[in-house]
């Protein structure tokens, strides 16, 4: 356990929390704040041919929900609607499990920034970790813009950060066709219907989360989610140029 902790200190904590100080340091001000969105941006920058491919593998997915149920319609067994499901897929080049792999591989990341917002920024011990040609500075301003504190909780944050979460769940969510809306009641789709109240449910749960750490982690959150919905849109509308 000791050995995979170390490795994971090696290879991401430590170079996420000293390429944090050595933006601190080079940034006009020394802004902490300023310095957690340009790295969050920037890692988000690396990640964005992995999350590309997810978003366009989640919306051909949404796209063939229908002839989907009509295959499970169709075939009685569960492994003859596998099979024709697989078909399907791979007809459309597609692979299910395009859309969890930036889920999985941005998980020990967040994991490690996690750790950098979170002890961080609050142990001044933590800065004699530094390489030897990331200067230390004397403090960290951790007021951002001046005025908010991201050591301490900040209710503002946290609300955006459940706002943002809101706007992004309603993009993800896939439109209901007309035959979809003119539903019998007696035949709901309930996952349909759990989708809907997650789109709700989750920013509550963002807030509730938020409110109750240093300001720091919501500022990163409402970063990574801005820049998820930005990318979302930018994403969909050239995939549905080519299609």
């Amino acid at each position: 356990m000791g050995f995979i902790v170390d490795i994971f200190n090696q290879v991401l904590y430590l170079p996420l929390f000293n390429a944090l100080i050595w933006l601190y340091n080079i940034i006009p001000g020394n802004d902490l704040g300023i310095a957690i969105i340009i790295l969050t941006v920037l890692i988000r920058f690396i990640f964005y041919p992995l999350s590309r491919k997810a978003i366009r593998s989640q919306k051909v997915m949404s796209e063939l929900q229908p002839k989907i149920k009509e295959i499970q319609k169709k075939c009685k067994s569960k492994e003859e609607q596998m099979k024709q499901t697989m078909v399907l897929y791979k007809e459309h080049k597609i692979n299910p499990v395009t859309g969890c792999l930036p889920i999985l591989i941005q998980l020990p990341i967040l994991l490690a920034l996690y750790r950098v917002f979170f002890t961080g920024i609050s142990d001044p011990e933590k800065l004699n970790n530094l390489y030897s040609f990331v200067a230390q500075p004397e403090s960290l301003n951790v007021i951002f813009l001046g005025l908010i504190d991201l050591s301490e909780k900040s209710i503002f944050l946290a609300l955006l950060a459940g706002f943002f979460q809101f706007v992004q769940s309603k993009m993800i969510m896939p439109k209901k066709s007309a035959s979809q809306k003119q539903m019998k009641i007696g035949n709901i789709d309930f996952s349909s219907l759990m989708g809907q109240q997650m789109v709700y449910f989750m920013p509550l749960i963002t807030i509730f989360i938020a409110w109750n750490l240093p300001a720091a982690l919501p500022l990163y959150w409402v970063v990574v989610t801005v820049f998820g919905v930005v990318q979302q849109y930018f994403t969909k509308t050239l995939i549905n140029q080519k299609i």
